[in-house]
Parts: C-alpha cells; structure tokens; sequence
C-alpha cells in the first residue's frame, strides 16, 4: 500500500463523501447575564465539537441576550458582552467546530447588531445585521445601526482586528464545498434576502442567527421561508431563534432551530424546551454543488446581479475535519422515489397515478385509432399500465373494452401469471384475448438452424428475444388491424438497465406510460390503487396476488435445480438500482459517494423508516460488498451499455423530480459511451 492510500480517510467518513456536519443550537438564555449566556454558549460548543460538528450556529445576540431594550446602550454592558465574547474565543480554541455567535459590536461610534464566526479561538469575521426592524413589538433601530452598504471594513472585537462588513463569506482551505453566508433574523424577512446574493456569490451553507419571538402560527412561517428559501438558493439553510429564558417582559420565546437542504427539513429542536439542545445533520455540500451545476437559472440570476462573487471578500481558514468515522446524522431514504412519511404518500401516489393517466388520455385523443392494444403478461409492469389504461377509458367516459389486452404464453411461461393475467382482464371487464407465441417462435427458430428447434436445451438471448420481439411484434400489427395504438409497459428501472429488448421488442411502444415510473414505485403505486379503492375488490384481490408474484421475464423454463428464472437474481434487486438510478441521474454523485449513501440506508432492516404498510417479508438489508457488486452491475449496464435503446424510446410522461431518461428529457448521453470512468472511480475508492 503506497503512503497515499494509507492515509486515506476511512470509506465510512462523511468528510470523505461531500458532507458537512451542521447544528442549530438552542441555548439557555437570559435576560441579559452575559456571563450565563457565555457558559451556555461555552457548553454547547463543547458538545458540539464532541459530536463531529463543523459549524453550530446560535440565536441572534445570544451572548447579550436580545431582549434587554436600552441595556445595550450602556458602556458598562458592552464591556461585559466584549469580555464574554474573549473568554469564548480562549475557551473555545482547541475546540473544532466553528461557532456562529451573536453580539453587539461597537465600531466608529455606532452599536451593530452582529453575527461573529469563531473558529479554533480565532474571530474569522463580523457581519453587521442589515434589516433592523422597528414595527410592531419591534425597536431595533432606537439601539442599531444598520449594517447596509459597509463592506471592505475592519473592526477591532476582543483584541482582535477581524473582518467586518456584509460583504463576507466564509470558506473552509481542507474541507471543499464548506463555505457558508451569515445573515441575521430580519435580514430574511426582506423580499431579496442577503443571503440571496451570498447564494449567488457561492455559499452552499446560508445561516441566520435569529431572537425571533414566537406567536400563533410563526413556526409555520419560519418553516416556509426556511424551505422556499433552501429550494431557491439550491442551498442549506440553518436557522437558530431564541429560547426560553429571554425577557418575557412583552414577548415569548420558543427556541425553534431547523436544518433544512434543498427544501428538505433534515432536523429541528424541539420547541419550548426549557434546557439546551443541538439539532444536528450532516449536509450534502457536494450533491448543493452539484445541484446548482445543472440550475442554469441559478447563474442567469447571478449575471443579472452582476455576479455578487466580485462583491465579497473570502474569510479562508483551516478547519482540520478529523477524516473519522463519526457516524452519519442524517435520515436516509431507501426508496428515494417513495415517500418514507405517511402524509405525503397519498398525495405522492395520487400525482403519480393521475400523471400517467392524464398522459394516456391526452395521447389517445390526439391518435385517430379506437382501442389502446397492451400486453398483459401477469407481472408488474403490464399489471400496472392495464390499470392506468383501465382510469384513463374511465375518465374519457368510454367502455373498459376500448383496451384489448393480449396475454401471448411462450416457452416459459407460468400458469399462476398466465391465469393473473387472466383474470385481471376480467376483473377489469376489458377485451381479452391469448395469443400461444410457442408455434411462431419455433417456426423463426428453425428458420435460423438454432439448437432449441432440434430439442437442444440451448437458452441464449437468441432464445429469450425471439419470444420478447414476437410479443411486440404481434401487438403492432394488431393495432394496425384493430385500429389501436399499443401501450408500453416497459418502466424507468428497465430502461436505465436497458433490460428490454431492442426495436420490435418490449423496449418499443406507441406510447411507454410506465417509463417514468421506476420498479419499486410501481409496487407501491398497486398498494396504493389496492388501499384507496380505485378499483374493486374482485381486481384488488388479482392485484395483491400479483404484487405478491416473483419478478420475471419468464423467457427460459424452469428446470427442477433452478427454479423460475428471476430477473434479480441476474442483474440485482430492483430496489438497490433504483437507489442507484436516483443519486446518479438526479445529482450526479460519484459511485463511491453513491456506495456509502446505500449502505447507510440499506445495513440495518431494523433502523430508520419504511414506506408506510411494506411488508414486513420484503424488508431486505445488504452488506458493503454486495452494494459493490451490483453498482458495478448499474455502472456498466447504465453507461456502456444501454443508452443506444434510450436514445430510440417512445414518447412517455415524466413522472418523477428524480428525472426521467428520454433524450428528449433529463438525460441526454452518447449511444456508444464508455462507463470506464465510473468504474474507475469506484475501485479506486476501494483500493482497488
């Protein structure tokens, strides 16, 4: 092992995958004790450090305290307030956190309200609140001045001379992609936040240190803004109010702190908790970096700005990530395209049923034909597009016999999909038909001199495409005899996998409804159809037995030794590439990084969430090397070998923010790439 790789971080450190550990923290306050509110800002800095995280950020004036009205004009105060914020700094240097704290500072005569960021006993700058507000309970402006239009400045604070202005941004030397923008309560209340053109200057990180009082429905409020603003920025956003313990003389105080990444709430304090607290995440700077690559709205805006970079000053400082294993705080999903909470699946469910349905119905009155010609094989993917064609008939107010489903046995064949087919057909009460492909497919062949028409046991691809190009073959021309047009049931797992067969095969279609629709969301949307009775009880009874039904492509029979052939057991659980599918199409997350994410969402059944009502048998957990084995299984399949059918698929509906693959889409690629590289990064991340 060469000197490089044995200093190597180890595989399980976030420092290592893009991650920064963030806290907002909630400390005990006062009613203008200063040497209090220091010892609590002192004790949560430790614990902080203790737990890995990399910046912490406390309410405004924390150290002060905020509601203490004409105390902040008093000298004597002041004093006291510098001399806290000097036994911070010395208590705080050996600690490896970065500390967002909140004072007033005195400069040229004037008292700011302002955000000091303090790093190994070190004051890396000041930024002077912009927005005072002086409305309502408000009367900022009778103490502060205003932080506007300062930039470029310096102040002297506890001994140091530091940076001040609004003009700062703050950036880590050792850790790429920590770089964070202070902005101050008000400050985000304004229609253009300063934090919007700290965004737009770099910042992945925005902060706002807030007293923020608390009435009836401001904690929604803060949670919209906080939210919106995250999503807009293609940012995080951590925002820290203060708690209990500030002077209830006219106002209350609930200490809300949240965490939020691109509109995602990633933790929160609890709220009016009398003791101190710490809501801590790990960000994913590098997948913000990487979001904001593929926002061209997001640089549109900065160039109308006049690019705000060449506005501010960089305050550089070594941070020193300890490159451990320290655990990962942050809640993974392991169905990133299903909702792991109960509330927002119905309407997930909903959007994405009705998504395909409204497709299907708006492709079928533009076509000139009269019935929708579909497959029907018994599994999944067919199952759930006979459905999606049953609700579209239903909202155009036409008989369910408009659909002439097909079920087409081959070599393979089983009688339990066979008769499911069948009897969802019934179910439905749409025109049923089964067309025996046994005769044609031996007929084609012997025309080609293959060894299965002499009776050899010979089961190649040639085998398995003859009977999947027959299928589709006999669906076009039966749409061009019935007056139809056929629906492809083909999904967006499948296609990512370029698991279909080419031209006249399943990877063809009039319209593929299903190729937004990945595997494991297909699953739930049948739960989902089932659960909310969309359809009755005698097809919720087929569907369940469907659902319940080993995936196959049923192309090669059975022998006594293996059992059905599956399509997992060849190319990979469904639910491991989907989660694959979604880290690399959505963000672009490099393999090794994709690697960890899965096995910190898939190690342990037992640990985090479900989606709601999964069933117990199916929840499955795997090791590191076996998410190797089948992201390399991804990796090759996705960018060597598939693009070419991609480039060829029907029109279809895009369905998920996770993207969709036409090329006329989310993912434009060459049809004779290379997944050198993506490989390449992998093993060398493992040493290879």
């Amino acid at each position: 092992m060469s000197e490089a790789e044995s200093t190597k971080p180890p595989f399980g450190a976030i420092h290592r995958h893009g991650f920064v550990r963030v806290a907002a923290a909630s400390p005990r306050a006062s009613a203008g004790d200063v040497a209090f509110n220091v010892e609590e800002t002192i004790a949560l800095a430790r614990e902080a450090d203790a737990k890995g995280v990399d910046l912490a950020v406390f309410p405004e004036l924390n150290l002060s305290s905020y509601a203490v009205d004409d105390l902040f004009l008093q000298d004597a105060f002041l004093e006291a307030v510098e001399a806290g914020i000097r036994r911070l700094a010395a208590e705080t240097a050996e600690l490896g956190t970065v500390l967002l704290v909140g004072a007033p500072v005195r400069r040229n005569g004037r008292l700011f309200n302002c955000a000091l960021a303090i790093a190994r006993g070190t004051i890396l700058g000041a930024v002077p609140k912009i927005f005072l507000p002086n409305y309502r309970e408000y009367y900022e402006k009778r103490w502060f001045a205003s932080g506007a239009g300062l930039e470029g400045l310096k102040a002297e604070i506890a001994g140091q001379v530091v940076p001040f202005g609004t003009d700062l941004l703050f950036a880590a030397e050792d850790l790429r992609d920590f770089i964070f923008h202070i902005e101050i309560c008000e400050d985000f209340w304004a229609p253009q936040p300063p934090s919007t053109l700290g965004a737009l200057a770099g910042a992945l990180i925005l902060t706002n240190l807030s007293a923020s009082n608390i009435t009836i429905g401001k904690a929604d409020e803060r949670k919209l803004l906080c939210a919106s603003h995250a999503a807009r920025c293609a940012a995080a956003y951590v925002f820290s109010a203060s708690g209990p313990g500030e002077s209830t003389t006219d106002l209350a105080w609930d200490g809300q702190g949240s965490i939020y990444e691109l509109g995602e709430l990633l933790a929160e304090t609890s709220r009016f908790d009398r003791g101190s607290e710490l809501a801590i995440a790990d960000i994913d700077v590098q997948k913000l970096r990487l979001e904001r690559m593929r926002f061209g709205t997001f640089h549109d805006n900065a160039r109308l700005e006049g690019h705000p970079e060449r506005r501010f000053r960089t305050c550089w400082f070594e941070h020193k990530p300890a490159m451990a294993e320290i655990g990962f705080a942050r809640t993974l999903r392991r169905f990133p395209y299903v909702p792991n909470r109960p509330e927002q699946l119905d309407l997930d469910c909903y959007e994405a049923f009705n998504i395909q349905v409204q497709g299907l119905v708006r492709r079928f009155e533009a076509t000139s034909g009269t019935h929708l010609v579909i497959g029907v094989s018994g599994g999944l993917d067919s199952t759930h597009a006979l459905i999606v064609a049953a609700k579209a008939c239903d909202t155009l107010g036409l008989p369910r016999s408009t659909i002439l489903g097909f079920t087409m046995p081959g070599f393979a064949t089983g009688e339990q999909t066979k008769g499911n087919a069948w009897l969802l057909m019934n179910a439905l009460g749409i025109t049923g038909e089964e067309i025996d492909i046994r005769p044609a497919a031996t007929q084609m062949l012997g025309d080609m001199g293959h060894p299965f028409a002499s009776g050899e046991p010979v089961y190649d691809i040639t085998f398995e495409n003859v009977q999947a190009g027959l299928r589709t073959d006999y669906l076009f021309r039966l749409a061009n005899q019935r007056g139809g047009f056929v629906v492809g049931t083909g999904d967006l797992s499948e296609i990512a996998l370029g698991w279909s067969t080419y031209g006249v095969g399943d990877q063809m279609s009039h319209y593929g409804v299903n190729a937004g629709v990945p595997k494991t969301l297909i699953q739930y949307l049948i739960r989902w159809v089932i659960k909310t009775g969309q359809f009755d009880e005698a097809t919720n009874r087929v569907l369940q037995a469907i659902l319940d039904t080993k995936i196959s492509p049923e192309l090669i029979p059975a022998d006594g030794e293996s059992g059905m052939q599956s399509t997992e057991d060849r190319i990979g659980p469904y639910e491991l590439h989907d989660f694959f599918l979604w880290h690399i199409l959505r963000h672009g997350q490099p393999p090794s990084k994709v690697a960890f994410l899965a096995h910190e969402a898939w190690k342990d059944a037992g640990a985090g969430l479900w989606p709601l009502d999964y069933p117990e048998a199916l929840k499955r957990q795997y090791d590191l090397p076996t998410i190797r084995k089948w992201l390399e299984v991804f990796l090759f399949r996705f960018f060597q070998l598939s693009q070419y059918k991609r480039s060829a698929i029907p029109n279809s509906p895009k369905v998920s923010a996770g993207g969709a693959l036409s090329p006329r889409g989310d993912w434009r690629a060459p049809s004779d790439g290379n997944a050198g590289p993506w490989l390449d990064e992998l093993k060398a991340a493992f040493g290879d």
